[in-house]
């Protein structure tokens, strides 16, 4: 984790629809700027000019790099632990359970109503 908070930023030239990019949210969470072409989850995971770039040519990415020293890294770990640190992770995943044990209550509610068993 030491050498990537100390990296300028972290480069992601990915050329397919990469699902979530959980390399991106290591470099946040060390404050480390990422400049990434937009694909896959990059638009979903980067807040482009605030947690790093999003490029979608190798030259945008060149033009990006002097613009890295503009980011403030302490923000960057901000946005990391708001959006992707375990705490808030295991909330949203406890949230959808909840809501998922929540509609499987309702449907089985709604068949014992119209079962045989109701007069």
């Amino acid at each position: 984790m030491r050498f990537l908070a100390g990296a300028h930023a972290l480069l992601f030239p990915i050329d397919w629809p990469e699902p979530f990019g959980l390399v991106m949210i290591e470099a946040m969470a060390a404050g480390t700027p990422v400049i990434a072409f937009r694909r896959g989850s990059v638009p979903e995971v980067i807040e482009d000019g605030v947690t790093g770039f999003i490029v979608s040519t190798v030259d945008e990415a060149v033009r990006a790099v002097p613009k890295i020293e503009r980011l403030n890294r302490q923000t960057l770990r901000s946005v990391f632990r708001e959006r992707f640190s375990v705490m808030r992770m295991a909330a949203d995943h406890v949230r959808t359970y909840e809501k998922l044990i929540a509609r499987q209550a309702v449907r089985a509610a709604e068949r014992y109503q119209t079962s045989d068993l109701v007069p």
